[in-house]
């Protein structure tokens, strides 16, 4: 399990909680099953852009917020290790990037 999907789900779970919610209830909001929202939190499970964007109308944040879990330092550093990530990707987690940022910045605009 990769230790991003853990961060990740540590930050959903942190939000979740700031929110009074239970699994339970995030997973009605989202529309998605409890063990689903269980997996993300542990790190055994991604999601789609659309859960996301679910999640970030669910918490009152932006979809970035969502991801407010890393620490850099200089925006060298981040291209750096995003460069560094992309690497290890395989062809479909490559074309996801793709997908989301490529939403993400529609999105934003």
């Amino acid at each position: 399990m990769a230790s991003g999907n853990k961060s990740f789900g540590k930050r959903i779970k942190k939000l979740r909680e700031s929110k009074g919610y239970t699994q339970e209830q995030l997973a009605e909001i989202v529309g998605l099953e409890y063990q689903t929202i269980s997996r993300i939190e542990t790190g055994m499970y991604f999601t789609s852009y659309d859960t996301l964007s679910k999640m970030s109308e669910a918490f009152s944040v932006p979809i970035r917020d969502l991801f407010d879990y890393v620490q850099v330092s200089s925006r060298e550093e981040l291209v750096t290790n995003i460069k560094s990530t992309l690497d290890t990707c395989s062809d479909e987690e490559l074309e996801f990037v793709y997908s989301f940022l490529t939403n993400l910045k529609k999105f934003n605009s």
